[in-house]
């Protein structure tokens, strides 16, 4: 963004900023404000920056829960993402994130009315034979409202709020403004990639803005589970289904969190426990698509234990790579093994270039001892994988966001798990899996397959090393890449280089001197007539010539010393 858009942006949105930059001050954080250059271009009363109003009584980071709460929509749904990243963040911050509420009061049912009549295209009656006006959940972005179609059937419409596509696209505007200024004045900014945050969290806020891929995240996992008669995803009404709008099978089950009305219904809690985690593990290690927010609330019971998901809003994608990757991290922890935990760790992120080796491998070995002769059973493997990811913060090396999604996944479905059954070892279930993993990856199949990837790497590679030296040397000659080179002992490589060149001249001058006059007499003594030409001392000038040649060259050498 340069300065010209930023300028445009800041005059278009003013009112915004200046609540935004009230909210920090008012929280203790005029600091902020005053630092990244806020109050250049607003106009605060002076007593806004001098409030200690909750300065006191809380920490920096319930502050910074307060803010975002206070922000609205859009900050808190970027507080929510920025809790999975466990290696961007201090875990005390993450600890903070996780308490972010989304409850909103609902919207008016006539401004809700009119959003269906408008994206549907129709008067609501012509649609549904019923819609009830109060919602069965309400959040920042959209709400749900339980309704009957005209054939029958109960469908739950999920509708965004008005207005809320503006709200965010300001406020994400503002948001990408903010941390650009905050990465040029702080330390701690720039450490964090804040920009890169925003950005990351930007992409996934837009999509979540249109319920149509949503459905289609829904459709994918139900076709995961199609066989499994464990699991139950809602079925989505594509013909009554727009960005806006999103119609969907009503299924009533038992939240997860209800276990009091679990047990009162019969429902057996350790099998519930187990069907729910092998669901998770069957999307995340095998299929390499999950549901990345499988919290209490979206997860419910169904009859015959049953495990009904909602709300396919937040979904995670690990590629073939990214699975093996995680699986090689995983093993290494549980075998003790330092030297795959460290190779895992190099594949797994972006490992910065100062990176200090040594305390890197010494922060895996205290991670190795943590695990040391504790039995499978007794590991949490969402502990162990955020513990890496910890690790991982601690030497700014980058987790791709997917692999950051897995890490808050498995937290939450063990906790789920837990609270259905103290007892339950979540690792009773993930080990099959984890087995499954390794007999793929050592699958003669999957290691051809491996090989013949890398070597059309490799000749891809080759291919196209000329044409980027070419380009690079190009955009050299063009003053566009600039090439600095620090060699020891520089000069006296270039004395060597010289000596030799010089060497070379005079012994290539002395050949095409004897070639010139071998071929002078061989002439001389083939003629047969004394023309003019060959009455000429030819021979004698081109001695003559040669000599002072070879003189001149022999005194520049012997000149530069470099013979």
């Amino acid at each position: 963004m340069n300065a010209t858009q930023s300028l445009g942006k800041r005059v278009r949105h003013l009112q915004r900023y200046r609540q935004i930059a009230q909210i920090f001050i008012r929280n203790g954080f005029g600091w902020f404000i005053d630092g990244i250059g806020f109050a250049e271009f607003i106009t605060l009363p002076k007593r806004f920056f001098t409030d200690a109003q909750r300065r006191e009584s809380l920490s920096t980071v319930e502050r910074i829960r307060l803010v975002i709460e206070q922000l609205g929509p859009t900050f808190i749904k970027l507080g929510q993402i920025a809790s999975l990243r466990t290696d961007v963040f201090p875990p005390e911050f993450i600890q903070e994130l996780t308490k972010l509420q989304d409850e909103v009061p609902p919207v008016p049912f006539p401004q809700i009315r009119e959003i269906v009549e408008m994206e549907l295209g129709g008067p609501l009656q012509d649609t549904f034979r019923t819609f009830d006006e109060t919602p069965i959940g309400s959040a920042s972005i959209g709400q749900v409202h339980r309704a009957v179609l005209w054939t029958g059937e109960v469908v739950a419409v999920k509708v965004q709020r008005p207005d809320i596509e503006r709200q965010i696209r300001v406020d994400l505007e503002v948001l990408a403004d903010l941390a650009q200024m905050a990465e040029r004045r702080f330390d701690w900014a720039r450490l964090y990639q804040v920009s890169d945050v925003v950005a990351e969290f930007t992409r996934s806020l837009r999509d979540e803005l249109d319920y149509t891929l949503e459905g289609r995240n829904a459709d994918r996992i139900r076709k995961i589970f199609e066989d499994d008669p464990t699991v139950y995803i809602p079925e989505i009404y594509w013909d009554l289904t727009t960005p806006r709008v999103l119609v969907m099978e009503f299924v009533e089950g038992i939240k997860l969190k209800d276990v009091q009305a679990l047990e009162q219904a019969g429902f057996d809690r350790q099998r519930l426990a187990a069907n729910a985690a092998r669901a998770v593990f069957t999307q995340l290690l095998i299929h390499g698509f999950f549901h990345a927010d499988p919290h209490p609330g979206n997860l419910a019971a169904l009859p015959n234990h049953v495990i009904l998901f909602m709300d396919f809003g937040m979904v995670g994608r690990l590629t073939p790579d990214m699975k093996d990757r995680l699986a090689s991290l995983v093993v290494g922890l549980m075998r003790k093994n330092t030297e795959l935990i460290m190779r895992g760790l190099y594949r797994m992120g972006v490992v910065p270039l100062d990176v200090d080796d040594h305390k890197l491998r010494r922060d895996v070995e205290m991670l190795r001892e943590k695990y040391y002769d504790i039995p499978l059973s007794q590991i949490s493997l969402a502990s162990s994988v955020n513990d890496i990811f910890q690790v991982a913060y601690r030497h700014r090396i980058q987790i791709p966001p997917d692999l950051a999604l897995v890490g808050k996944t498995l937290l939450t479905i063990e906790g789920v798990v837990e609270e259905l059954d103290p007892n339950f070892r979540i690792m009773d279930v993930a080990e099959p899996f984890g087995r499954q993993l390794l007999k793929e990856r050592l699958h003669p199949r999957t290691i051809g397959r491996n090989l013949v990837s890398t070597a059309m790497d490799v000749t891809e590679f080759l291919v196209d090393f000329p044409k980027q030296v070419r380009f690079m040397v190009q955009e050299i000659g063009r003053g566009k890449i600039k090439v600095q080179m620090e060699v020891n002992e520089v000069n006296t490589i270039l004395s060597k280089l010289d000596r030799i060149s010089n060497r070379l001249s005079f012994s290539v001058m002395l050949l095409a001197l004897s070639i010139f006059m071998a071929g002078l007499l061989i002439a001389s003594a083939l003629a047969k007539s004394a023309n003019l030409l060959w009455r000429f001392p030819l021979t004698e000038v081109g001695l003559i010539l040669g000599g002072v040649m070879l003189v001149w060259l022999i005194w520049a050498i012997f000149r530069s010393g470099r013979m």
